[in-house]
């Protein structure tokens, strides 16, 4: 499959790979590979992204969200919604559990975990995004995946990456306007 990756999705792939190694996960998620397409300055993606005015402040918003989605686990907000109607604060966990283990310990990226030689890995998460992004681009009748394919891909796949993007005004149906042509599409 990675032989059909445009040289602009290989490098938000290694990009993804690089913020896994630097924030100590043992795994690339879909959330690395958001913040590896945020992080990419040309190509369609960014280009997509600025039409919908996620540059600069927006894009460190993104990332705030991000982060603290891994705090909560990697829960999104539909999970925790979810939780709360069974009685339990999502919220109150990870201050107990960052109380008693430190900041950061439900995010799966902490470095003391002990000593780990080896490749990282992708995640099922990221998996399917990627294998979601070659449909999309089999959609649309385009041989080729680009960075604009992942990030297609990260719209339509539930979960936190798709939440914080839509939260920020970037969906499937926005960003299939601007990379067809049809207009700014301004986020809100």
């Amino acid at each position: 499959m990675f032989e059909r990756f445009t040289k602009d999705a290989r490098a938000v792939v290694k990009g993804a790979v690089e913020l896994a190694e630097g924030a100590g996960a043992r795994t690339v998620e879909s959330g690395h590979l958001l913040l590896a397409v945020l992080e990419r300055e040309d190509g369609r993606a960014a280009s997509a992204l600025a039409s919908l005015a996620v540059a600069g402040a927006r894009r460190d918003s993104v990332r705030r969200s991000l982060d603290e989605a891994r705090r909560r686990a990697g829960l999104s907000r539909a999970d925790a919604d979810a939780l709360a109607g069974l009685g339990i604060d999502v919220t109150e966990v990870v201050a107990r559990v960052e109380e008693a283990h430190g900041v950061g310990a439900m995010s799966g990226d902490r470095r003391d975990r002990g000593w780990w030689s080896g490749r990282t890995a992708f995640g099922r998460d990221a998996k399917e995004v990627l294998e979601k992004a070659l449909r999309v681009a089999l959609a649309r009748r385009e041989r080729d995946i680009g960075g604009e394919h992942i990030l297609l891909a990260l719209t339509v796949r539930p979960g936190v990456p798709a939440e914080v993007l839509a939260d920020h005004g970037v969906t499937h149906a926005s960003l299939t306007r601007v990379l067809d042509g049809e207009g700014e599409a301004r986020a809100g």
